[in-house]
């Protein structure tokens, strides 16, 4: 029996960081943060980065690389969170914001990331200077009697205080409910990374079954700065001694700051050492930052927060891999009003100039009226995605109501797609003319139903008995679900017109038959000729091959005093009413625009 093949180690430098409901993960040449917004869904937004390989070499020196390493996740961190938080706040811009955008050039963004940064390093300073010394000199007073410590016991108190202060503040962060979120998705992140690592395919159960502990980690960095830095503030202690230079306090603080690049430095490339090698003799010198870890920076994730680690990881990965791989920026809520003018701007872009779509795209997938599509509520990104996918469908040059999937016909929902002809609203005019003579006893017979709009819409307003007839099988099926749909009960049959219409007399045929001349047919909008079938457009040579047969059939099909009601093409009347002539009284009805459009005739 073969032995089963063991797992081949990996590595990677694709370190990460928790965001808001999220992990950020950094690669060689990429960088992507995954969130998971309000509906569930896991929105990505990636970027890339210029590689460390091609910087300029001073900032690749030893020492230097840890600090510009520690700048830089400062900066990049906190722009991440930000970026993270807008997943579920106002993503667009306030009045106030864009003023200061268009009239002083000012990035409101860059100005509050930058004022994040001072505060968090006037809090940093408060912190591990000043209130490790305010504490130390308090230590003193309570011991009383004059009692004073000597620099370097001073230097080793400072810093014993430090960690604790810095554990702290990790403790009391700890019982917040988002922040101990945040350490769950640090262990997801953790996770996701170790799996890799091990060679195991990145599946939730895989990451599921790896450590949250992980030698690069950010929060063992910052151990290692913590102690490192006691230890060379205590040499500095040391040396001000041995040459006998007495430095104010003041001037003591202002030299710690000054050394943090230089700590940093030193931090970095411990870090980096100690992450290489498992040696049992630099375990101690990993243990506190373990510890820490394990107790407080990182938690259990549930198998939602693994997943947007992998997604995270996963975009990072391939993109290094890959460069053509396009970045991708996150759907974050905006207001209903510049929604709608995106989509406006959007579809003029592709050619399409009415402002009415853009209204009813945004209207119609939010659920609001059309006067509502201006307003200032906001969108989430679960209902700008369902309308930027009908967006990109329409800018194709599919018909809106294909897009959509549905319209509105005389106030019934239809659902149409490229099987059917979309129910114009002309024809709500043949309808309505139709229904004021249908009472509940009459018989109706609807040839080329289509969608079923027509049947539905008389079978539902008087409760009568409607057959609905079509050619084709595919436009029956949807019509048979438009009935369903709307709870109309209507007798369909597949049939050529009247060909398999057999033993029934009708009160009332109403008919919206193809018109379109065939020559015509390449020269109609693309929405039409392109989208629309053809079997429902093509009218024969001269637009009125459907109509002959209709007049020829329906004296056959109508009771006495029956009627005939038939929607047509512009121009078209005349040539019908020749064809009525058998027929003992014609009307000629216009629609809503004035134009000839319905032809009424009684038998």
């Amino acid at each position: 029996m073969a032995k089963k093949e063991k797992n081949k180690e990996k590595k990677t430098s694709i370190g990460g960081q928790a965001v808001m409901e999220g992990v950020m993960m950094r690669g060689r040449t990429a960088m992507a943060t995954a969130v998971r917004d309000q509906d569930g869904i896991i929105r990505v937004e990636s970027t890339r980065i210029k590689p460390v390989s091609k910087r300029p070499l001073f900032l690749r020196l030893p020492l230097v690389r840890g600090c510009v390493s520690f700048v830089e996740s400062m900066i990049t961190g906190t722009k991440t969170l930000m970026r993270s938080a807008e997943v579920y706040g106002e993503g667009e811009p306030t009045k106030f914001e864009k003023w200061l955008a268009e009239k002083l050039k000012i990035d409101l963004m860059g100005i509050v990331i930058g004022l994040s940064l001072i505060l968090g390093a006037f809090l940093a300073m408060f912190l591990f200077i000043w209130l490790p010394i305010f504490l130390t000199g308090l230590l003193e007073k309570i011991i009383g009697g004059g009692f004073s410590f000597d620099k370097i016991s001073r230097a080793f108190i400072e810093g014993g205080v430090k960690i604790l202060v810095f554990i702290s503040y990790i403790a009391l962060a700890s019982l917040l409910k988002d922040i101990k979120r945040t350490f769950m998705y640090h262990g997801a992140e953790h996770k996701t990374i170790t799996c890799y690592e091990k060679g195991l395919d990145l599946t939730v159960e895989n990451v599921k079954k790896c450590s949250r502990i992980h030698d690069r980690c950010g929060t063992t960095y910052m151990v290692l700065l913590l102690i490192i830095s006691i230890f060379i503030f205590v040499l500095v202690e040391a040396l001000f001694t041995m040459f006998d230079i007495n430095v104010l306090g003041i001037y003591r603080s202002l030299l710690k700051i000054a050394l943090l690049p230089f700590v940093a430095g030193i931090s970095y490339e411990i870090l980096k050492g100690l992450s290489k090698t498992q040696s049992p003799l630099v375990i101690p010198f990993k243990i506190p930052g373990i510890l820490i870890q394990k107790f407080l920076t990182t938690k259990e994730p549930d198998d939602d927060m693994i997943e947007v680690a992998i997604t995270a990881f996963k975009t990072v990965y391939d993109m290094d891999e890959d460069e053509s791989i396009e970045t991708k920026k996150f759907v974050i809520p905006e207001k209903v009003s510049v929604l709608t003018e995106k989509v406006k701007a959007k579809l003029l872009e592709n050619g399409i100039d009415e402002e009415a779509e853009s209204e009813w795209i945004v209207s119609i997938v939010l659920g609001i009226n059309r006067s509502d599509v201006y307003s200032d509520t906001l969108v989430s990104p679960k209902n700008i995605d369902a309308i930027n996918k009908i967006v990109e469908e329409r800018i194709t040059g599919r018909p809106l109501w294909y897009c959509i999937g549905n319209t509105e016909f005389y106030g019934y929902t239809i659902n149409v797609d490229e099987r059917v002809l979309i129910p114009r609203p002309e024809t709500e005019e043949l309808v309505a003319n139709a229904l004021k003579v249908i009472n509940n006893n009459s018989v109706v017979l609807d040839l080329c139903t289509g969608s079923g709009a027509i049947a539905i819409a008389v079978q539902k307003e008087k409760n009568c008995k409607v057959i609905a007839s079509d050619i084709s099988v595919d436009a029956l099926t949807l019509a048979k679900e438009n009935a369903k749909l709307n709870g109309a009960e209507i007798e369909f049959v597949e049939s050529n017109l009247f060909e398999n219409i057999t033993d029934i007399k009708f009160d009332v045929i109403l008919s919206n038959p193809p018109y379109i001349k065939s020559e015509d047919i390449s020269s109609l909008q693309k929405e039409v000729k392109d989208f629309e079938p053809n079997l429902a457009l093509d009218g024969g040579v001269d637009g009125l091959d459907f109509y002959r047969v209709i007049v020829e059939k329906a004296k056959e099909y109508l009771n006495p005093n029956g009627y005939l009601f038939l929607e047509y093409g512009i121009g078209q009347e005349n040539d019908i009413k020749d064809m009525l002539s058998d027929f003992s009284k014609i009307e000629i009805i216009k629609d809503l625009q004035g134009i000839n459009r319905i032809i009424k005739a009684v038998k």
